[in-house]
């Protein structure tokens, strides 16, 4: 694979330097609280508009990941021990922040025996207790060889569920390596089996290389194991030593791809440039559920 430099960004992705009042007190209150954000550690292109809006996506299990992936800018390598107070700042930090829907995410920890699912079902209890009018989307790793781990996470109930499957499977060996594509879309059907009360959500980045016919079918195989709600975002290259961008989508083409994945029969579709899996998640959150309803209605 190349490494070319990174391309010109056309200008329907370029977004403005965040530099509001709200941003700087969204950074000094996770700053304060030690906590990590993916916003930050992922250089997320919506951060300057999502923090002047006091929405933060939070980063447990540290800010180092085991795995690899040629897409993400989060630092690779061995991680610290785990901090058991971190459940307790995500609580005070959600409380702070008056959050009505939250998004919590985290590295992969393939260095603990159950992958860090334990710390997650504890923080989902702990904003809970101190915030329990918010709802409550995680974004979690695969869970590899981590037998038990998704049942503890499901027996917390978030109220969503979200795991991205990235890319299309023949795609994986550059872009997630350390990934495999069916254990991803049976961890997200086994999400379902537990509590089919739990909305499922996955997302796909574009401009990697893949083709129309592959994105289809990863729409298909989401839809076949159940999953509610669909992201797909343009790829943005960190760095010159990640992936390289091969295409840009333009915003008709993402119209198209949305319009196709309604049509499967998704009940959320978010297709867009910048779309992101937190991106307006919590207004997302409020459609997915009267979408739910609706159907319920239709069926009656």
């Amino acid at each position: 694979m190349t490494t070319p430099s990174i391309q010109r960004k056309p200008d329907w992705i370029r977004v403005k330097a965040p530099v509001s009042k709200g941003y700087r007190e969204t950074a000094e209150l996770m700053k304060g609280l030690k906590l990590n954000t993916v916003c930050q550690e992922a250089a997320c292109p919506n951060i300057g508009e999502c923090w002047e809006k006091k929405h933060a996506t939070v980063m447990i299990l540290g800010d180092t990941c085991t795995r690899a992936c040629t897409f993400c800018n989060v630092k690779t390598g061995r991680p610290d021990l785990l901090d058991p107070h971190e459940p307790e700042r995500v609580a005070e930090a959600v409380a702070k922040m008056g959050l009505s829907h939250v998004v919590i995410t985290s590295v992969d920890r393939d260095d603990l025996d159950d992958g860090g699912a334990d710390h997650f079902a504890r923080v989902i209890r702990q904003i809970r207790l101190f915030s329990p009018g918010t709802t409550i989307e995680i974004l979690t790793p695969d869970f590899q060889r981590k037998e038990g781990a998704v049942e503890k996470i499901v027996e917390a109930r978030p109220d969503v569920y979200n795991h991205n499957l990235e890319t299309v499977p023949r795609l994986y060996s550059e872009v997630r390596p350390g990934a495999r594509y069916f254990h991803s879309l049976r961890l997200l059907e086994k999400v379902k089996e537990l509590d089919p009360s739990i909305f499922t959500k996955s997302g796909i980045m574009v401009g990697l290389g893949e083709t129309k016919p592959e994105i289809y079918q990863v729409m298909d195989d989401l839809r076949a194991a159940n999953v509610d709600f669909m992201t797909i975002g343009q790829y943005l290259q960190p760095t010159a030593k990640h992936h390289p961008v091969l295409a840009y989508i333009t915003p008709d083409e993402f119209d198209v791809y949305a319009t196709m994945a309604r049509g499967k029969g998704f009940l959320m579709v978010s297709a867009s440039p910048l779309t992101r899996s937190s991106y307006h998640a919590g207004d997302d959150f409020a459609r997915l559920r009267a979408a739910r309803e609706e159907k319920l209605k239709i069926k009656d």
